[in-house]
Formats: structure tokens, C-alpha cells, sequence
């Protein structure tokens, strides 16, 4: 059975935890990260050497750590050809473009602003970085808005590894106490984003 290694609220483990109930692939999830600790352990470092999670593990012995590229390894290993990862090669780089950009892009404003309202002390907050940034995921999320508008998901009519991977922080987006303009599109990509089994188990929940 395939082992995944990661705290249930690390946003980089809910995504897999959400493709692999896409998928319906039974998994063991071993707590790691925060406060389990494990990842600085000899044994975890020999699977991740970043000491991060998560990590999966095959039962043949192959590991492999990087949640994105772990969606798409589960994806083309367990289920080739299904439309969460597109076989078409442009489809499938629309993909991988909003991928890679939640995370050279939309990942660290959202970190700052997660982090400040959910895991920081108040009074060790850091506020004027923290309106920076939330200003700057308002700009991106208005630029998903606008992409979103006539489209019911990321690359078009199905759901990819794409809305996954934002749909973890989209999440976030709305369930904190921010102020946030007016997004019809991304709004309603949310709510479909709560009607998929995996995010209502895993992805949707109180932030912590």
C-alpha cells in the first residue's frame, strides 16, 4: 500500500491526500512535520533529505518527496489517461503552468498571510508585511478570476492536478478573516472545489 508521510494539515499533504481520494487509492498516512517531528530523524532524511513533507513511499522501496511532483507521478503511474492530468500535451502544459506558478508565484504571499493569521502569536505579527501581502494574492486571485470567467475548472471543462493544487489555498483564501474583493468566478470555483469528495475530506476544514 502506498505510505505518505505528512501532518493532515500541511497544505502540501492535503493536496495528495485529495488526488488519492480522486483516484480512490488506498494509502497509509504516517504523521510527520510540526509537531510529530520524524523528518529530522535518519531514517525519514534517507527518503527526504529536505526533511519536509510529504514524502510517499511505494511498497517496492521507491520514495519521492515534492507534493507537486508527486501528483503528477500518482497520476501517470495509477491512473494513465484519466483527465486529471490531461494526455493531450497542451492540456497537459496549462497544467503544469498553473502548477508551477501557485508555487513560484501565489505560494509565498498566501504563506504570509496564512501564517500571520493562524500560526503566528498576534503579537509577533508582522502586519505591514502581512497587507503587503495580502494585496498581492488579492492581484493574483483577481487574475484567476478573470481566467476563470466561462470556465467551470483551471484547464477547462474537468478538474486537473491544477485545481488541486490552488484549490488548497483558495480555500484558505476565503476562510480567513481578510478583506477581499468581489470574485464571482473564482467564488463559484470554490464552491465547486467543495463538491469533490476530496476536498470536503481533506482540504476544507478548519484552518490550523
Amino acid at each position: 500500500m502506498l505510505r505518505i508521510w505528512g501532518r493532515a494539515n500541511s497544505s502540501n499533504v492535503m493536496k495528495v491526500l485529495w488526488l488519492c481520494e480522486e483516484l480512490g487509492l488506498p494509502f497509509e498516512r504516517i504523521d510527520a512535520g510540526g509537531a510529530f517531528g520524524k523528518t529530522k530523524e535518519p531514517a525519514y532524511l534517507a527518503l527526504n533529505p529536505n526533511a519536509l513533507v510529504p514524502t510517499i513511499e511505494e511498497p517496492d522501496g521507491f520514495a519521492l518527496w515534492e507534493s507537486n511532483a508527486i501528483l503528477r507521478y500518482l497520476a501517470r503511474s495509477k491512473a494513465p489517461g484519466h483527465p486529471i492530468y490531461p494526455a493531450d500535451l497542451r492540456l497537459a502544459a496549462d497544467c503544469d503552468r498553473w502548477m508551477d506558478w501557485q508555487l513560484g508565484t501565489l505560494n509565498r504571499p498566501m504563506t504570509t498571510v496564512f501564517f500571520t493569521y493562524v500560526r503566528i502569536p498576534e503579537a509577533e505579527r508582522d502586519w505591514p508585511a502581512t497587507h503587503k501581502a495580502r494585496a498581492e494574492a488579492e492581484q493574483l486571485w483577481a487574475m484567476v478570476d478573470r481566467h476563470l470567467a466561462g470556465r467551470p475548472f483551471l484547464t477547462g471543462q474537468d478538474l486537473t492536478l491544477a485545481d488541486i493544487a490552488l484549490g488548497i489555498y483558495v480555500h484558505r483564501w476565503f476562510a480567513m478573516p481578510i478583506e477581499r474583493a468581489e470574485m464571482p468566478a473564482l467564488r463559484g470555483w470554490y464552491e465547486r472545489l467543495l463538491t469533490r469528495p476530496g476536498c470536503a475530506k481533506y482540504a476544507s476544514g478548519p484552518l490550523t
